[in-house]
Order: structure tokens, then sequence, then C-alpha cells
């Protein structure tokens, strides 16, 4: 084969890859976990086994799925480092972080049960030591419980999260009492639900 006759073969095989992606992030955002290959297939308009050539299991395609997610991440954690008062941006980013965990239950449901893997894709891509400038800026602005760590950031968006499978509680809701529980003198924090 010549090289231009292998080329087409590349784009056509990362062309399909990205309509694998697009498809699993809707399917897994509405089914999580339960979602099935062949629906990723189906809704990309290929076959289950162009799937499997690119995602050999299902945890494969939520991991990738969980690296551009975390990408998010560290793009909002920049955003809010720019933002001038620190608990503005505190906040920016864990509700910009909470509302694309909420609205992703595969994502909830990978960051829940795959830490190890999230710990080191979150070193991976930045987010850790962008939490913890987050963390440390409000802090020394005397507007952050001492006690909080950049990684606990993390944790309070998975929680947020899956709060997404059941209904009745809103996450908008529970953010605002976490907000006021992170204060360093517990006063009300003013997100409005």
């Amino acid at each position: 084969m010549s090289m231009t006759e292998e080329r087409p073969q590349r784009a056509d095989a990362r062309r399909n890859r990205e309509a694998i992606l697009r498809a699993a992030r809707h399917i897994f955002a509405k089914d999580g976990s339960q979602a099935q290959m062949d629906d990723v297939a189906k809704r990309a308009k290929v076959g289950v086994g162009t799937v499997y050539r690119h995602f050999p299991t299902k945890e494969a395609l939520f991991e990738a799925l969980a690296v551009d997610k975390f990408d998010r991440l560290a793009r909002f954690a920049d955003e809010a480092m720019e933002i001038e008062d620190p608990w503005d941006s505190v906040v920016t980013f864990l509700k910009q972080a909470a509302a694309m965990h909420a609205s992703d239950r595969a994502l909830s449901e990978v960051f829940r049960d795959h830490g190890d893997f999230m710990v080191g894709t979150a070193q991976d891509c930045g987010l850790t030591d962008l939490g913890d400038r987050l963390v440390q800026r409000a802090q020394a602005a005397g507007v952050l419980r001492k006690d909080i760590r950049g990684s606990d950031l993390g944790m309070i968006c998975c929680s947020l999260g899956d709060l997404g499978a059941v209904p009745v509680w809103s996450w908008e809701r529970m953010l605002d009492i976490v907000l006021d529980g992170l204060r360093p003198d517990g006063t009300q924090s003013e997100l409005s639900a």
C-alpha cells in the first residue's frame, strides 16, 4: 500500500473514534454503566467491532471519556483562577464542576468506582495542582476553612454529582449548604440555588 492509501484509513479511524466518543458521551451520560456498547455503536453509526477496536472494554471507553472530563475540569479551575475574588473563584469552580458531574451519570460512576485511575488522571492534566492553588489562595485570603485541601473540592463535586441519581435532591441546594460549611466562620454563601 502506498502512503496515500494509508492516510484516508487513518483519517477514517480518527473520525470513527471521535464519533464513538460523541455517542458514548450521550449514551453513558443518560444510562451510566448500564449502557451497552451496541447502543454506542448504533449512535456512532459504526459496527460494534469498530467500537471494540478503539476501546477493547467498556472500562477503556469510560476512561477515555473521563480523561476528556478531567481536561474540562482543569480548564474550569484554570478559568476560576482568573477570577479576582478568591471565594468567587472557589464557588465558580465548584458550581461548574458539580453541574458537569450532575449532568453525566457515567462520569459520576467512573469517578466513584475508579479512584486510582481518577487520582492519576487528575495529576496528569494539572487539576490537582490547580485545585491546591484555588484552595491555598482562598485560605490565604481568609475566606476558606484552613483544613480544606484541593482534593476535597473534587470529592465535593463527585458527591454532588451522585445526587443526580436521586431526582428529589437538588445538587444546587446541596452545594449551597456545602459552601456554607467551607467558610471559616459559617456565614451564608451568596450562591443562589
